[in-house]
């Protein structure tokens, strides 16, 4: 499936990208308070997505799957907008704290580190989570006032660890802030292709071209 993309990492990195993602932290709050509650529901709402997709899915249809009412997720997040937008802040995360553990890894490279992450991204059971992430974003920018939260952050949580990961690596804090930006703005891009399109095979290739402008010549 992603033959287009010449990765050097071994089998074992993507089994334990598998294994690291697409659920809920193993250490996630216990039950009791009303955020920890929160974030129980939400973590549960991501997995459902992640799983089953976003197509008709209702407070009610979502409240049954994870276990609860509607009026349950209604107290905890008011609306099924409001709902969406914490998954997808916690759908970001979640890649956000993936992409950390792969570079805290000695045996990946910076590069290999970047196709691991792109190949969890692309993968066809995560679709559901990036249609919402396009949406709920869309919605944001057309003014839809309980979407406009999503915008928080969009950028800047994610340009931080990649500025850090620049500057750690030697580059001018500038520069590296410009080079972060491209990367992010790059990969959003080729997911919403990929989307739109289902051209796998040309979306891997364009990213593979991208990481080696990006990277040099690391293979």
């Amino acid at each position: 499936m992603y033959h287009t993309v010449h990765t050097t990492c071994t089998n074992r990195y993507t089994r334990e990208v598998m294994k690291m993602v697409g659920s809920a932290p193993e250490s996630a709050p216990a039950p009791g308070k009303d955020a920890d509650r929160r974030a129980q529901l939400v973590n549960a709402a991501v997995d459902h997505v992640a799983a089953h997709g976003i197509t008709d899915l209702s407070l009610r249809g979502l409240g049954s799957a994870i276990g609860v009412s509607h009026r349950m997720l209604i107290h905890h997040f008011g609306s099924k907008e409001q709902l969406f937008v914490e998954i997808v802040r916690t759908s970001e995360q979640r890649q956000r704290d993936l992409l950390s553990q792969l570079r805290r890894d000695p045996g990946l490279s910076p590069v290999d580190a970047a196709r691991l992450l792109w190949r969890h991204l692309t993968d066809p059971r995560l679709a559901g989570q990036e249609r919402l992430f396009f949406e709920i974003y869309g919605q944001a920018l057309r003014g839809r006032p309980e979407a406009a939260p999503v915008l928080e952050g969009l950028v800047n949580d994610w340009l931080e660890p990649l500025v850090a990961a620049e500057v750690a690596m030697g580059t001018a804090p500038a520069v590296a802030r410009s080079r972060a930006r491209l990367g992010l703005a790059t990969v959003r891009g080729l997911l919403l292709d990929l989307l739109a399109t289902g051209d796998r095979d040309g979306v891997n290739a364009a990213m593979e071209d991208f990481l080696q402008l990006y990277y040099g010549d690391s293979k």
